[in-house]
């Protein structure tokens, strides 16, 4: 499943702070001017969670407003607490599960991108290297080297948003459907033609007569006369050649 904010990015630039810079996972050059976007009001747009303040004390605040634990979640924001080289902490939203240990992040001010900071990733990953597969280390996408940071970041868990909230906010695709077009009609009353012609629809629909079904004509059969075999010819072969044969029997007077 896919997580996406609907809030335009040109939004943030309203809400970006010039106070002291926040520590990434490799200190940048204090020759970057400020301001620039801070991870806490991105992942508060992206989750949903109304949580305040620097990141660090996200844990704290959530404790009896939001689910803790440490199981990572579409929506779910991952929060790393203050260290010494992450002085104000981290925020990043869970935009895809990905297995057991590896999920996405969306998140803002991590990696420096073409020398900027302030800048916002979608869909870098994150893995799950604590030794007891706990989620309490991770190890972060880090863009300059195209792979993830070699640092093992703490973490103190995952917030989890409203129910409410993470069903609206966690979509494969976002598709609006216009509103159904409303048609006025331009009579108010129907012509008199329409309503001749419809005059009779109420009326019972008699079925049409079948035609009756005429004998068709057949011819009489014929009458085949039998006749009686020919009987056969006893007589000698000679006769029978008289008779059949003019010139035989013209021949067998002469001899006689």
């Amino acid at each position: 499943m896919i997580f996406r904010s609907f809030m335009p990015l040109a939004a943030f630039a309203a809400t970006v702070a010039a106070a002291a810079p926040l520590a990434a996972p490799n200190q940048a050059s204090a020759q970057e001017l400020a301001p620039y976007l801070q991870c806490v009001p991105y992942a508060r747009e992206v989750s949903g969670i109304a949580i305040y303040g620097d990141a660090y004390t996200w844990w704290g605040q959530a404790e009896g407003r939001y689910e803790r634990g440490r199981t990572p979640r579409v929506g779910a924001v991952m929060h790393f607490p203050q260290t010494s080289r992450m002085r104000l902490g981290h925020v990043a939203a869970v935009s895809r599960v990905l297995g057991p240990r590896r999920v996405l992040l969306d998140h803002a001010n991590w990696s420096p991108i073409d020398g900027r900071r302030g800048q916002i990733e979608r869909d870098v990953l994150a893995m799950d290297v604590s030794p007891n597969n706990d989620w309490s280390e991770v190890r972060v996408w880090y863009a300059p080297l195209g792979d993830l940071g070699t640092t093992e970041w703490r973490i103190s868990g995952f917030i989890y948003p409203d129910a409410s909230v993470s069903e609206r906010r966690t979509v494969i695709a976002r598709t609006e459907t216009p509103a159904p077009r409303r048609v006025t009609p331009q009579r108010t009353q129907s012509s008199a033609a329409f309503t001749n012609a419809f005059a009779n629809l109420d009326a019972p629909v008699r079925a049409a007569p079948r035609p009756e079904a005429r004998p068709s004509a057949r011819p009489a059969p014929r009458r085949v006369e039998s006749r009686p075999a020919p009987r056969a010819d006893s007589r000698p072969a000679t006769a029978r050649r008289q008779v059949s044969d003019p010139i035989a029997a013209a021949i067998a007077r002469y001899e006689d």
